[in-house]
Parts: C-alpha cells; structure tokens; sequence
C-alpha cells in the first residue's frame, strides 16, 4: 500500500512506523516531562536522510510543543518565558550567521554532563534561575539546537530545577521548547532546506504527536509530583548517559 504523497525518501511502511512512533514518544514526553522528543529523533534518523532529520524533526517538535503547551496554558510560568524569548532570539540568529560544523562528540558530552549535574547535583544559586541566567541558557541551547537538535534534555533539566510541580514544568518547557523550535522553519528554508516536500508528513505526524500528549496528560494527572520528579530524573539521565556513549563511540 502507498501512502498519497509521502516524501520519497520515505516507504509507506517507515511513514506508518514513524506515525505510531509520534503517538508513543509525545505521550511520553507528556507523561513523563522529557525524552520523547530525543527517542523520536533517534528513531527518525535511521530511516530518513541525514540532510532532513534535524529540520523536519525540528518542525514536528514544533507541532508536538505548541499542542502541550495549549493543552497545559494555565500552568506556564510566564516570567520564566518572558526571560527565555530574547535568548532564543539570539542564539538562533548567532547560530544561522555561523553555520559551523563542530564536532558533534562536544556537544554531546557537553549536554550529557550538564543534564547529570542538574539532576543529581546540587542545585544552581538562585540568581542562576533570573531573567539573566534564563536569558543565557536559552541562547546557548537554542544556538547549539540548530546543529544537533537535541537540547530538549538540558532545557528540561533546567526548567525543572525551577519548578517541583509536574505541570508547570511540563508546560513550561513545552513553551519553551515550541519557542526554540520556531526559528528553525526560517532557518533551514532560507538555507535552502525544501519543506514542501515533507509538508503533509510533517503535518501528519504532528496530528498523532497531538493525540499521544492528549493520553499522556490524562496519565500525568495520576501522577504525584514526587513520583514524576524521580521518572522525569531518571529518563533524563538515561538520556544523559546515551549521549555520552555516541560521545564515546563517535
């Protein structure tokens, strides 16, 4: 069976695949705060071409985001955004006037051993979690975002060190995250990255991504904040802990 117009790099059977895979991961992301996002790209990149997994993962991220944060609007903590829009602003642009193409072993190991010092470390002083150390978090993540697209771990970390509530930590990084995707559409289109091509997949994927979050709030709702925190620092270190074996294998 053919799929009407999927993108040709993809088999009707990879694109079905890849559609149960965004129900699965955004429901569990929903659920557990993190990881989905990062086990979507994993599975994204060993079927589709290299050129498209960072820019069209990047926009059904995007979707995947704006859909939580919708669904979860009046838990945001809207002075933690308010900080981190400038920072997406500027790391983007500093990224997209670059270009580079660094090793992706240091960016690696860089997320990975700052998500594990989030998590089991002592926590940041205080003045780390004002307009200021926001604003420079969000700009070094969304800077290092456009070039291996898989700083959702840190920015959650992050957030979560500011937060104890689950929900307010979901939805905030799900507005965070939908922040930093957003510049990507621009980004990779100016540079020459044809979207068109994947826009009916990319659609597609995000409709599922919608469903699976719908399922995975009704599970957080069962949650008790002290369960979640203990899951959400858990999957965030198995993250952690993959990223250093790549870093590793290279």
């Amino acid at each position: 069976m053919d799929l009407p117009l999927l993108p040709e790099a993809l088999s009707s059977a990879v694109a079905l695949f890849l559609l149960g895979a965004s129900v699965v991961t955004s429901m569990l992301t929903a659920m557990l705060g993190a990881g989905g996002g990062v086990l979507l790209l994993v599975l994204m990149a060993s079927w589709m071409p290299a050129a498209a997994i960072i820019p069209v993962h990047g926009m059904i991220q995007l979707g995947s985001n704006s859909g939580r944060a919708v669904l979860t609007w009046r838990h945001i903590d809207w002075r933690v955004i308010l900080a981190f829009t400038p920072g997406v602003l500027v790391g983007a642009a500093l990224g997209a006037w670059l270009l580079i193409d660094m090793p992706p072993q240091l960016w690696q190991l860089s997320i990975a051993v700052f998500v594990l010092y989030l998590c089991w470390g002592p926590k940041l002083p205080k003045t780390s979690f004002g307009s200021t150390g926001i604003f420079v978090a969000s700009g070094i993540t969304s800077f290092i975002s456009l070039f291996v697209g898989a700083t959702g771990p840190l920015v959650a970390a992050f957030i979560k060190q500011i937060h104890e509530d689950r929900f307010k930590t979901v939805s905030t990084f799900a507005t965070a995250m939908t922040l930093q995707h957003a510049p990507k559409a621009f980004i990779f289109g100016f540079t020459g990255f044809i979207f068109s091509d994947w826009l009916l997949f990319i659609l597609a994927m995000i409709a599922c991504g919608f469903a699976g979050t719908w399922i995975g709030l009704h599970i957080l709702k069962t949650m008790s904040n002290r369960w979640f925190s203990t899951a959400f620092n858990v999957v965030l270190t198995l993250l952690a802990l993959r990223l250093l074996w790549q870093a590793a294998t290279g």
